[in-house]
């Protein structure tokens, strides 16, 4: 008897799996809310140079005026977020000579406005013009963290439960305006989530290779008496159980250079990779980018929150009738073309620049939620989860990186959005080189997926494993 037949005995996904689902949806919530906290947390609220007080004897008692004096305007007419005058305006020309203004860093700080956040890390330390290369390090030093993790504690499985974090993200950030305590209110309920961990019993699978048959046993007959199969512990003896332990410990552990040993996989696995660092690359860039769009920061993220639940409803109906292949590409071509739309827009036209960038969201959350379906059918079953950890551990370099893209505007202010739509039209130029598993059985061994690699005629790309294997 195989462990998947024991699944088979024991109930299949019934109510003792469903349960384990509900049981995880919890920690789920409460991931998106950390790993897009930087959103409202690190948000850089207008502000300008710390300027002396206003002298009451002083004929420049008006604000405007006063900031006029002070501070020298940017090229879209706004006042310098980061330069004042040294003498104020109305008066140096007539004190130091004409067109000889000198204008200096804020030498005493910043003022900040405070009428949508009370306090950001921004306004806390000052992490503005020079220094803001240091705000925008902190979400790569997040993903940085979570990249590490990965590696650590292993694959994490995504689900629907995502997206409802995303949205729930907004509407804290809205009533909570502190960075503290916002970053407390986030943090603190993961406790609750790690609590809800110890309910889910622990794979029966994994047991038994370690020895544990009485466990694993104790777990399958809860599963199978919840999933209303009784009749199935007759079957579950501690002799069939060791059989099934004993040919679980003779398949060799794989490793990640399993991945780049044969010719076909070394192809899958290279092009995951860059589809993997795309996919996150821009889905990352893109939702912690909400500038541009007309909303408040509130507004915003939820609205790329609540686009994320059609996008996995769509995705569920193309991944069946188009394929997972032409979805992934699709998605990630979307991505590319919205945001690059979205530059060539006037400034003027605020509601397409909105509709632009909930759509790029919604397509970004497309290629997300597709790239790990299509990843897990691309490897055999004893490289599945090898396979899904090594690509989500390059995805999550590109999700590390995404945040200091958006220091390149530096240089050109269009040019971070041109990076994001820029690395999503090259993973899907390279998800196209990968091939389509809708209709195929899902191969079992190295040898079932460098069997596909010699077939002649395409269209048995789609054929079942079992079938080409006659």
């Amino acid at each position: 008897m195989a462990f998947e037949e024991i699944l088979e005995e024991v109930g299949g996904f019934g109510p003792f799996q469903i349960r384990n689902v509900m049981l995880l949806a919890l920690p789920r919530i409460l991931l998106p809310l950390n790993f897009l906290l930087t959103i409202f947390m690190a948000a850089v609220p207008t502000h300008h140079c710390t300027l002396p007080a206003q002298d009451p004897l002083n004929n420049l008692t008006q604000e405007t005026a006063w900031l006029e004096a002070y501070l020298p305007r940017e090229l879209d007419g706004s006042f310098s977020s980061c330069y004042r005058y040294l003498y104020p305006h109305s008066l140096s020309n007539t004190s130091q000579g004409e067109g000889e203004d000198p204008i200096v860093p804020c030498p005493e700080g910043w003022d900040y406005d405070q009428s949508q956040f009370h306090s950001t890390i921004a306004t806390q330390w000052d992490l503005v013009c020079e220094r803001k290369g240091l705000n925008r390090a902190v979400s790569t030093f997040f993903f940085v963290g979570v990249l590490v993790g990965a590696v650590i504690f292993g694959y994490l499985s995504d689900s629907t439960f995502w997206s409802v974090g995303v949205m729930l993200l907004a509407l804290v950030g809205y009533l909570i305006r502190d960075w503290r305590w916002l970053l407390l209110a986030v943090t603190l309920p993961c406790v609750l989530g790690i609590l809800s961990l110890w309910w889910v019993p622990e794979s029966a699978r994994w047991l038994m290779t370690q020895g544990r048959i009485k466990e694993a046993q104790s777990y399958l007959f809860r599963c199978a008496a919840l999933n209303g199969r009784p009749q199935a512990r007759e079957k579950l003896s501690i002799e069939a159980l060791s059989l099934v332990a004993e040919r679980e410990k003779t398949v060799r552990r794989p490793s990640y250079l399993d991945l780049f040993r044969t010719p076909r996989l070394r192809h899958i696995s290279l092009c995951c990779m860059v589809v993997w660092f795309g996919v996150n690359f821009s889905y990352y860039g893109l939702s912690l980018d909400l500038s541009g769009l007309g909303l408040n920061l509130y507004q915003t993220q939820l609205m790329f929150g609540a686009v994320e639940v059609p996008s996995k409803m769509i995705v569920y109906l193309l991944v069946r009738y188009v394929g997972r292949r032409f979805t992934l590409v699709g998605a990630l071509l979307g991505t590319a073309l919205t945001v690059g739309a979205g530059l060539l827009l006037p400034s003027g036209l605020v509601t397409w620049r909105l509709v632009l960038g909930v759509a790029g969201k919604g397509f970004s959350e497309a290629a997300f939620t597709t790239a790990y379906l299509f990843t897990s059918e691309l490897y055999p079953t004893v490289l599945r989860q090898t396979g899904l950890g090594m690509t989500n551990l390059v995805g999550r370099l590109g999700g590390s990186l995404a945040p200091l893209a958006t220091l390149l505007e530096g240089m050109w202010i269009p040019l971070p959005k041109v990076t994001y739509g820029g690395v999503a039209l090259l993973a899907s130029a390279t998800a196209f080189l990968l091939p389509e598993t809708r209709h195929a059985e899902l191969p079992e061994t190295i040898q079932d997926v460098e069997k596909k690699r010699t077939l002649s005629d395409p269209q048995e790309e789609g054929m079942p494993m079992k079938v080409l294997q006659d």
